[in-house]
């Protein structure tokens, strides 16, 4: 098993390139990856946010790499954990 910190740092990542890719603006994309993009992005932050602490890392990795997928729609998905 990774530790929590190696599978942050993984999420981190993911978010820059998504980020990095989303201001890039180079190609128009289609209004619905970038709604599932958002949306994917809008409930890691969501569950971040809870005002315990209380997150799912399993949950935020699979979010988070979903979004990534959409948005550079990669052959395969990104595995985060094992």
């Amino acid at each position: 098993m990774q530790t929590k910190e190696i599978r942050l740092r993984r999420i981190q990542r993911l978010a820059h390139e998504i980020m990095d890719e989303m201001n890039r603006g180079h190609e128009p994309r289609q209004s619905e990856t970038l709604h599932r993009t958002i949306d994917n992005l809008a409930r890691t932050i969501g569950d971040l946010a809870d005002p315990f602490g209380h997150y799912s890392l399993d949950y935020i990795e699979k979010k988070v790499g979903n979004a990534h997928y959409l948005l550079f729609e990669n052959e395969k998905k990104v595995k985060l954990y094992s």
